[in-house]
């Protein structure tokens, strides 16, 4: 049955169309019959204790130009949609939490919203991994530059990152003896003023940082394997990685098994685990990406699966 489905994003005029994960979920909507209307955080409010928002219509076609149409602007309760899926891309700052109040009015009146609000404004995408220590590599999460310079002379290499970057920015790897450890520890924590997450470096990055997308906590069965450039520190798409898929492991699916749950009870329907080697490193939830190179490695319909999952059409 045909539904109204409203879709959250970064401008559409600057994505990638044939690798935007969000471009597909409109696409599978679209090819389901069902009506969808694009938003941007800024066409959200509250007005007398109702979600409000401004949207319009959008047609899409799969192609790298031309690739979408907007229809005239309405303005109205949120609850005019059926279901509302947040894909804006991190930080998920203080802006990004606000949004999560109104959309959260809006699932109060009866509106599928994924993912669910008050489980992206309780996950940090980096923080989260803890709940899951046994699946982690050894991880430090802190302000003070002095554990960081303690866990670096205990582990001899590591990864520092930003709590909300995405997409390989800000990264860090830093080995023991590395004259650049103070500058960088000091512009990552700015003087002890910002909290940054500290991994024990993984070498088996080179062989591929995988992504595993779950669906209401299940994994798909391929992931999608990201291989540094030569000579590059990070296996991100964004920043030069290719991609390739690779069937879940053993112990892939171990880590998925004891994440899934979780996802589940959280209203995450719609997840991206990141796994190096052996171990769990990031549990993305706001905007996660990879499916259009597993659909066409794989010849799957990834999106499809979840816009069947949101509007009901599969248990």
């Amino acid at each position: 049955m045909p539904q109204k489905i409203a879709i959250i994003m970064d401008p559409v005029t600057g994505i990638k169309p044939a690798k935007d994960t969000t471009f597909a979920m409109m696409l599978a909507a679209r090819a389901r019959d069902h009506a969808v209307d694009y938003l941007e955080m800024n066409d959200l409010w509250v007005e007398n204790g109702r979600a409000m928002g401004r949207s319009r219509p959008i047609e899409v076609r799969d192609r790298s130009e031309a690739f979408h149409e907007l229809g005239t602007e309405t303005t109205g309760p949120l609850d005019r949609f059926d279901v509302i899926l947040m894909r804006k891309d991190p930080p998920a700052d203080a802006e990004y939490v606000y949004s999560t109040y109104t959309l959260e009015l809006a699932e109060h009146a009866g509106v599928c919203v994924s993912n669910r609000p008050q489980g992206l404004r309780d996950i940090n995408e980096k923080a989260f991994t803890a709940l899951f220590p046994d699946c982690t590599p050894p991880t430090l999460i802190t302000r003070d530059r002095a554990r960081i310079r303690a866990f670096l002379e205990q582990h001899g290499d590591i990864v520092v990152k930003p709590m909300d970057g995405m997409g390989g920015s800000s990264i860090f790897r830093v080995r023991e003896g590395d004259p650049n450890t103070s500058v960088i520890l000091e512009t990552m924590t700015r003087f002890d003023r910002r909290t940054v997450i500290a991994q024990r470096f993984l070498p088996e990055f080179t062989a591929g940082d995988k992504r595993i997308i779950m669906i209401h906590g299940e994994p798909f069965e391929h992931a999608l394997a990201r291989i540094p450039a030569p000579g590059e520190s990070r296996a991100n798409l964004a920043a030069g990685g290719r991609g390739e898929a690779v069937p879940l492991t053993a112990r892939d699916r171990e880590i998925c098994e004891r994440v899934g749950p979780e996802l589940r009870r959280r209203g995450i329907h719609f997840a991206g685990l990141d796994v190096i080697g052996e171990s769990l490193t990031e549990i993305n939830v706001t905007s996660p990406t990879g499916v259009r190179e597993l659909d066409a490695a794989c010849d799957a319909d990834l999106a499809g699966r979840y816009i069947d999952f949101v509007t009901g059409e599969t248990a």
